[in-house]
Formats: C-alpha cells, structure tokens, sequence
C-alpha cells in the first residue's frame, strides 16, 4: 500500500486501499487493544487545537500498545520557532511516525519531505483524510455498502469536503455538493474526482441548490461554515451561507431513512439547527468513535504493524 510511507491525501489511495482501510478497522474495533505496535512511538505536531484527532490517536497508539508524544504550537512553533526541515529531521531520530495538524497544507508536505518516517495529514486547510475515511467507514457501518450511495455535502467546499470527495469518487459514491456562490470546491479538485469516478462509476456534481443536493440522498453532511483560521470572514461568511442550514425539513427531502453527517464541532444554531446532532437520522457521534478505529487501521499499516 502507499500508505506505507504516510499520508497526506485521500488521492494518495487507491480504491482498494480504502477498502481494506475499513475492513482491518472493522476487524480492530471488533478486537479492542492488542498489542501490534509494542515499543512503537508518534508524535502529534499540532498547529491547531483538537479534540477528536488528539484523542483519537493517543488512545489508539495506547490500545495498540504504543505511545503518542503530543507537541503544542508553542513547543515546536513550525517555521517560527524552529525550520520545518530542522524539526523534521529531529522528530525522524526519536519517533517512528508524525501525526501533523497544520494551517497550511505545504506546511506538512515540507514536513512530509523532509521526515525520515511517515507523516500522517491530521487536518490542513487543503484535506482532512482521516475524517473521510472515518466516515466512510460509518457509513458502511449503517449502509453495509458504499458503491452507489449518494452522499449530499451542504455548505462549504473545504478540507472535510475536498477530502469526502476524493474518497467518494475513488469507492464508487455519487457525491453532490451545494455551496454558495464564491464558496465552491475549485473545478481542478472536481475535475480530478471526476477522473477517479470514471473508473468506480460515480458521478460527481456541484450545484448552489442545497434542495436539489439533498433530494434523493442516503447522506446528507456538513460542516462548519467558518473554520480555524478564517475568524475574519465570519461576516461575510453567515450572510452568504444563512440559507444553508440543515434542519428537519432538508433533511426529509432525503431517502426515508437516510443518515445525517456532521465531523464536529458543530456550531448549533448555524449550519445545524438545534438538536440536530440528536435527531434519530443522526450518527454523528459514531462518526466520532470511528475516528479512533479507522486510524488504528491507518497507524497499523503506516508504522509496520500487522492485522491479525
């Protein structure tokens, strides 16, 4: 697998690693601890604060027997306090693998070239892979399959989107994602989905009618509208998405049954409204469990461990 040097983007995969991604976390989360990476250490080089991606890979290096080593933004500033090559080549002598959440994605592709261990993407602003494969696993999870579903993305196209896109297309999902004027994913990230849904069969779109997104979905998802980073937008941001909330009545436009997606943290009253996140269409908070057990499948393949 090309996972086995890191992983920096959903692209970076093939359709059947990705399969095999979800099958070996169904299998782990099944198994619950072992003891695959015994003596195996990762860093979190984080930028960002996180709840899910900390936790998440520290309980998984824990449960497979290993140890993380966290690193806040003031203990290594990336690029300020210290060169990004300079703590790339540092981190490579004490660590086995760097989990890196990033502002900007070249950051952790310098990162990436540099580090004589494998990298692993724990968000940028360009991708967030290890949410998308956790969700492709939920959904397999509720849906048995994922060929032929579609998912309907509504709100902004960025990383979580671009990431879900990537995975979508590459597994065979028919993807559709309704944003507003000047909030779209860009058409050289469409077009290169397109080119992965030509071979699995899916079909890819991009519209500004939240409406016609949603109808006939199995997946209706979102995110926020305002993320990490873009505070000074938030103005112009509220007043281009308001129409964009998801609530009961978008969601019944949807196949009867269909489930709600959200990778949190969600800003009630905003993108959802109100006790959205408890509606029983709702999986949000398997969607946060199945962070730590598709990333035990990825820190298993990516470190050299095995799958019993």
């Amino acid at each position: 697998m090309a996972i086995s040097t890191g992983l920096l983007s959903v692209a970076d995969l093939t359709a059947d690693d990705i399969r095999h991604l979800i099958s070996d976390a169904i299998r782990s989360k099944q198994r619950g601890s072992s003891a695959f990476l015994n003596g195996k250490v990762l860093a979190l080089v984080f930028e960002k604060p996180s709840l899910r991606t900390r936790v998440s890979f520290d309980v998984a290096m824990w449960q497979l027997g290993g140890h993380a080593v966290y690193l806040s933004p003031d203990e290594i500033g990336l690029g300020k306090r210290e060169k990004i090559s300079d703590v790339a080549r540092t981190l490579s002598r004490f660590v086995d693998g760097i989990v890196a959440r990033t502002f900007s994605h070249p950051t952790l592709e310098k990162l990436a070239e540099y580090s004589r261990v494998p990298v692993i993407n724990g968000l940028s602003d360009y991708e967030h892979p290890c949410q998308a494969l956790g969700d492709l696993l939920t959904i397999h999870e509720k849906r048995g399959v994922l060929k032929g579903l579609r998912l309907a993305f509504v709100g902004d196209g960025n990383n979580v989107a671009r990431s879900l896109l990537m995975a979508a297309s590459l597994v065979g999902m028919d993807f559709c994602i309704a944003s507003p004027p000047g909030y779209a994913l860009e058409e050289a990230t469409l077009h290169r989905a397109e080119g992965f849904a030509a071979k699995s069969g899916a079909r890819i779109s991009a519209t500004s009618d939240h409406r016609l997104a949603v109808r006939d979905a199995d997946i209706v998802y979102t995110d926020v509208w305002i993320s990490m980073g873009q505070e000074a937008e938030a103005g112009d941001r509220h007043q281009a998405f308001a129409s964009y909330q998801v609530d009961t009545e978008l969601l019944s436009l949807a196949k009867e049954g269909a489930i709600f997606m959200h990778p949190l943290p969600a800003h009630h009253g905003e993108e959802v409204v109100e006790g959205l996140l408890d509606h029983p269409q709702s999986v949000v908070y398997d969607q946060a469990e199945n962070r730590l057990h598709i990333q035990k499948a990825i820190l298993l393949k990516v470190l050299g461990g095995q799958v019993a």
